[in-house]
């Protein structure tokens, strides 16, 4: 594992890791937009995942921050129902930032092997809900407790190992939104997730102006994985595309969580 370098920069990180990680990276964020591109979500998931076969959650992290930021603010900039969204879902949201602060203060993605075993729980929880949870609807009366808990459930998740979909993306799934609310709510969800995970990082000591200018150099890669998603979402079976996704993210966290490696 990949230890936390100095990044006083602008290429740092890159010639600290060597050309091998290097092209890691690059093939990394080109699959992860590429993902985002054909199904709308798993830029991060996919990043946290491959990069934390190599380096510290926390160095991955760091590198998706402006990735994630950059597209899901693409994300949730279209569709016309950003103010709706915003009135309807501000607990979760809210939840979703103080847990990620609080889950900072209490645990934190240290170099801790148990970070590692980390990620790849909510890897596989992730993949399993993707690949066998039943559809369900959330009631508008419980809408309103729940969404503040999967909030903070995620938040406190995102915090440990940078993932931030479970619970959230089940979630927003069963509120019945349209196609359009909820691609738009999922860019919403995750761009509030990415912020409040920067800031985290940021307190912590691991994202300074070298961690960013790495982040930053991840988002060619990533902008282009998402117009090559784009182009194959009119070609192939979206749909068959998400389920060998989870299966590959199931096989990936499976093999983090009992490896840790």
């Amino acid at each position: 594992m990949l230890d936390n370098p100095p990044m006083n920069t602008f290429l740092a990180f890159y010639q600290h890791i060597g050309p091998a990680l290097t092209l890691l990276v690059i093939g990394t964020f080109l699959l992860a937009g590429t993902v985002k591109g054909v199904i709308g979500l798993g830029l991060p998931t996919v990043a946290m995942g491959l990069l934390g076969l190599a380096m510290l959650p926390a160095q991955a992290a760091a590198l998706l921050i402006i990735p994630s930021t950059v597209t899901n603010l693409w994300q949730l900039a279209f569709g016309g129902h950003l103010s709706a969204l915003i009135k309807r879902l501000w607990p979760m949201l809210l939840l979703i930032f103080l847990g990620t602060g609080l889950g900072t203060l209490w645990l934190g993605m240290d170099g801790g092997g148990w970070v590692v075993h980390a990620l790849g729980g909510a890897l596989l929880m992730y993949a399993l809900s993707g690949l066998f949870l039943p559809s369900f609807k959330v009631a508008p009366h419980t809408e309103r407790w729940l969404g503040p808990l999967c909030g903070g459930i995620t938040g406190i998740i995102t915090s440990a190992t940078g993932v931030f979909v479970i619970p959230a993306v089940p979630y927003l799934q069963a509120l019945g939104l349209s196609r359009d609310q909820l691609v738009q709510a999922l860019g919403l969800s995750f761009t509030v997730s990415t912020l409040a995970l920067a800031a985290g990082l940021a307190w912590r000591g691991t994202l300074g102006g070298g961690e960013l200018n790495a982040s930053l150099l991840a988002l060619v890669p990533a902008l282009l994985g998402m117009w090559l998603g784009q182009v194959v979402r009119q070609r192939i079976s979206a749909l068959l595309f998400k389920r060998v996704f989870f299966i590959g993210m199931a096989l990936l966290g499976g093999h983090l969580l009992i490896s840790g490696a």
